[in-house]
């Protein structure tokens, strides 16, 4: 195996996330292990990882941390991997929201940190975010790049940190306008959802966000943002709406109500039946374009 490849990961962390990375990794044949310090609650977990309760003697190519969204405890465990392994490791962090810059501002070996951002589930998403800040390598990206394409992931490089990074952006910006129309009783969370998953959805899949307004014609589209965008939520606080249901302690299918009642429902099956047919559009979006799909460059 060349020697420039990332060969042996260790995800430091086993929650929703981080259990994805290890099977994704795992899965494709890269010597895996997982840091857990409980590491019995682990045991039988993965048939194709290690779990260990402390960093093993000899450095791994790459580690992914996915440990929660607390600043200090990243610093600390970054502190521990550079005192133990003096650089020989990609540190690849999957903070969603905390600024990389400020994690990476008491590291010494700067050039192989980077921000590694995966969607759940992370084993099935296809997309990972990969964040470099100015000191990271174009070497250590180009490692981890290679990586994730050997386990059927698509990694999209961000060329500079920002908060949310890509995916979260785009999400959060029509999530906040989906709840300006919510809070002032203009439309109903169904009405939402079912403008996202059938029409949206659906053309998004097929072109995009801005191939889409290439195809309908720039001209249109600026003349309606000229009267549209003056007159969207530009709100800088989180949502009301959204923090008061947070606040109730309804956040959801897992508490049982959300924006919707999930009470009747299982949470494992919603979970399950929703993966799979992700899955099956995937697949016919690959169908699509094993058939030659024209898309402009």
């Amino acid at each position: 195996m060349d020697p420039r490849e990332v060969q042996s990961v260790l995800v430091v962390g086993a929650g929703s996330i981080g259990v994805g990375v290890v099977h994704s990794f795992a899965s494709a044949g890269f010597k895996t292990s997982v840091l857990s310090r409980t590491p019995s609650r682990l045991e039988g977990k993965f048939a194709h990882a290690t779990v260990v309760a402390s960093l093993p003697a000899d450095p791994p190519c790459l580690i992914v941390e996915s440990i929660p969204e607390i600043a200090d405890l990243k610093r600390q465990l970054y502190a521990e991997i550079e005192d133990r392994y003096a650089g020989r490791t990609i540190i690849a962090t999957n903070a969603s929201g905390l600024p990389l810059e400020d994690l990476a501002r008491w590291l010494r070996f700067r050039h192989n940190f980077m921000g590694l951002h995966y969607i759940f589930p992370a084993d099935a998403s296809e997309f990972v975010e990969l964040s470099r800040i100015a000191e990271t390598s174009d070497a250590a990206v180009a490692k981890v790049s290679d990586a994730l394409k050997r386990c059927g992931k698509t990694p999209v490089v961000l060329n500079r940190p920002v908060v949310g990074a890509l995916i979260n952006r785009l999400q959060h910006a029509i999530l906040r306008e989906a709840y300006y129309l919510i809070a002032e009783g203009i439309v109903t969370p169904t009405q939402i959802d079912d403008i996202a998953k059938r029409l949206l959805g659906p053309r998004m899949c097929i072109s995009g966000l801005l191939e889409q307004k290439d195809i309908s014609g720039l001209d249109t589209h600026a003349l309606a943002q000229q009267s549209i965008v003056p007159h969207l939520c530009h709100d800088p606080r989180p949502s009301a709406l959204l923090q008061q249901l947070y606040a109730a302690g309804h956040v959801g299918l897992k508490s049982g109500k959300g924006f919707y009642d999930w009470g009747n429902r299982d949470p494992l099956k919603v979970k399950a039946d929703a993966a799979q047919k992700v899955a099956r559009i995937m697949a016919l979006l690959a169908e699509m374009d094993a058939a030659g799909a024209d898309r402009p460059e």
